[in-house]
């Protein structure tokens, strides 16, 4: 059962931002420009992890022999040109922090990208101010499952991480957040929860509006 929070973790990429959908079809467009072809599967099992170990997912499956640094160059130049008037907000992110703000509620993001990349996204989606804590990639030795980057931004907010409310989208993201201690909700995107990933969570909820009207209960 939910408590209220006093602070909340968020991840990023199909959280806050609506960007997993985006760099699903850059990753099956550069695949097949490349000549490979890249099923759900295999895209699904990047969802939620930092790219050292998405690195290791596409070597193992396609072998060494695979492009990675021109697979990567080429998505990342794609994506920006899909991005390039902005970077995509998810339905009900702003509404729900400006809820928190208003509460005074402290609020961090723990993603799996890259420090550059992150704030790049954040500041050009407009809620890169709206965090007092950004922990990216770059800040931790352990990336997701592993709880360290949730485990950070507590640390950085100053609060026990027992009293977070971690929100993610992705079941490496949920594995991570619960093994932090963090009362967990998953807002799915691409994924679904599993039998597995439900049991972790204490609550999954359709969208961020639904996380606000939950918080507003609290009231």
């Amino acid at each position: 059962m939910l408590k209220p929070a006093h602070a909340v973790v968020f991840d990023m990429d199909g959280l806050l931002l609506d960007t997993e959908v985006l760099y699903r079809d850059v990753m099956l467009t550069t695949c097949s420009e490349i000549g490979r072809e890249m099923t759900i599967g295999i895209h699904q099992a990047l969802i939620g992890i930092p790219r050292d170990r998405g690195i290791d997912v596409l070597l193992q499956h396609y072998g060494t022999e695979f492009p990675i640094t021109e697979f990567y160059e080429r998505c990342a130049a794609a994506f920006a040109s899909r991005c390039h008037e902005g970077v995509p907000v998810k339905s009900g992110a702003l509404e729900l922090l400006l809820e928190l703000q208003s509460r005074r509620t402290p609020t961090a993001v723990a993603t799996s990208s890259r420090r550059k990349t992150a704030v790049d996204h954040l500041r050009r989606s407009g809620l890169l101010d709206m965090f007092q804590a950004v922990v990216t990639r770059d800040d931790v030795e352990n990336g997701k499952p592993h709880p360290e980057s949730f485990l950070t931004a507590a640390e950085l907010l100053k609060v026990d991480p027992a009293d977070c409310w971690a929100l993610e989208d992705s079941h490496n993201g949920v594995r991570a957040a619960h093994a932090a201690g963090m009362a967990t909700i998953m807002v799915p995107d691409l994924l679904e929860p599993t039998k597995e990933i439900s049991s972790l969570c204490a609550a999954v909820l359709p969208s961020l509006h639904h996380v606000r009207q939950t918080l507003s209960r609290m009231s």
